[in-house]
């Protein structure tokens, strides 16, 4: 890192502690987690497009997977939706998977012709029925017991921290089944491919109430150990009285002591990748990715198994945003499937990519914090800025009222902005690939 990355983390790092000091503590540790959390899912895209130049826009598919993750793993069971329904829907999706595996038998074993082509639709077709009659009624019965709290089958009750790389493992295991059928794609047809199937596992959360509730939303995550609830903080005397030698009220210092908390986990989990993110760059095998990125037809000339490598680094970062979701979920002690937006989950991801410096690992982490930073800033600073050019207008004036509406969009403004000053006069990113 040069003496110029060093000024701009440093840059970030004042941009942060000045919403510290001119607006709140709270703010600017809220700034910092989401900004912990955004470098990571930017780490993830980097390896994917700054290592192997794939050029994937389903992000958000593999975030909410994530979020998923948290759920099934810390959530406690649903004794009552499991004895209503639970093992019938287990049976449903074990039938299902052997339809499929039974069609892929006949269509290997029996000759090519009309025999093995009626087996198949016989078998397809019989299974999907028998599929359906099983899993329907499992899923009826499971989101019909209590409906208004929790109607669906909940989780493991295991530790919070445990659904992190659970959450890496279930992307990565998407984004292998993904791999194996869109990979062979170019680069357009490959952002298509992988922003449907976003959509797809997206609409599955929303729908399927017996796994994640739907729209209903999953609410009181636990928390890692170590970060405990704010309630708990201020019933106890000790913190209280630490509180007051530092002038808080207890609410303000529980708030704050938990934010710390997980800022610390989540820089933990960012300086772990971080470094394996740059030893994987260095090490022969990200030479040889960088080789297939400059120039597949030379690599593949040389020996090298080009569709393999791109699955390989394809797994790899959708994983790592696995893991982001899954910590973002932990974050806000709730699963909202309706949150996740592909404005939000991919577009700005790709903007802290480019604008940080696609191919280079620290630019990615540099990205993530300075766009959130100003994804959050922008707004509040755009209305106070209309706010004050429109002082002297009289109210219900029609130039008034549209300039303060207009301050909501400043956000798009200022990313298009951006983007497009990092594109003209750096367009290789504030922080080069060496």
């Amino acid at each position: 890192m040069t003496r110029r990355d060093a000024l701009l983390f440093l840059f970030v790092g004042l941009l942060i502690l000045l919403t510290g000091f001119f607006q709140s503590w709270n703010t600017a540790l809220v700034i910092l987690n989401m900004g912990l959390i955004s470098a990571i899912l930017a780490l993830g895209v980097n390896l994917q497009w700054g290592l192997a130049g794939l050029f994937n826009v389903g992000i958000m598919g593999f975030v909410a997977l994530g979020g998923l993750a948290a759920v099934i793993t810390s959530m406690p069971a649903n004794g009552e939706e499991w004895s209503q329904g639970g093992f019938r829907v287990l049976a449903g999706l074990l039938l299902g998977a052997g339809t499929i595996l039974a069609a892929i038998m006949t269509f290997q074993r029996l000759p090519k012709g009309g025999t093995r082509t009626l087996s198949m639709l016989a078998i397809l077709i019989g299974g999907f029925f028998l599929f359906r009659y099983v899993f329907d009624g499992g899923v009826e019965a499971i989101e019909a017991v209590n409906p208004a709290s929790t109607g669906y089958l909940g989780g493991l009750g295991l530790p919070v921290l445990l659904a992190w790389p659970v959450g890496g493992l279930l992307a990565a295991g998407a984004a292998w089944v993904i791999g194996k059928t869109a990979l062979g794609l170019r680069s357009d047809y490959l952002a298509i491919a992988t922003l449907g199937i976003a959509e797809i596992i997206i609409s599955v959360m929303k729908n399927e109430e017996w796994l994640s509730r739907g729209v209903k939303n999953v609410v009181g995550l636990p928390r890692p150990i170590g970060v405990p609830r704010e309630v708990d903080l201020q019933s106890s005397a000790t913190f209280v009285e630490n509180a007051a030698k530092f002038g808080l009220d207890p609410a303000t210092a529980s708030t704050l002591y938990v934010k710390l908390g997980y800022a610390v986990f989540f820089t933990i989990v960012l300086l772990v990748l971080l470094w394996l993110s740059q030893m994987a760059l260095n090490s022969p095998w990200g030479r040889m990715m960088r080789a297939i990125r400059d120039n597949e037809v030379a690599a593949e000339a040389m020996g090298k198994d080009v569709t393999k490598r791109h699955l390989q680094i394809f797994i790899l970062g959708s994983a790592i945003c696995g893991i982001a979701g899954a910590m973002m979920t932990t974050l806000d002690g709730q699963l909202t499937p309706t949150s996740y937006q592909p404005l939000r989950y991919t577009f700005l991801i790709w903007v802290m990519v480019i604008v940080g410096g696609s191919g280079n690992n620290f630019g990615s982490v540099l990205g993530g914090f300075l766009i959130w930073i100003l994804w959050v800033q922008v707004e509040p600073i755009g209305l106070a800025f209309m706010t004050l050019i429109t002082a002297g207008m009289s109210d219900g004036y029609w130039l008034k009222d549209h300039l303060i509406e207009s301050a909501a969009h400043m956000r798009l403004l200022t990313m298009g902005v951006v983007l497009l000053l990092v594109l003209r006069f750096s367009p290789r990113g504030l922080i080069p690939e060496r």
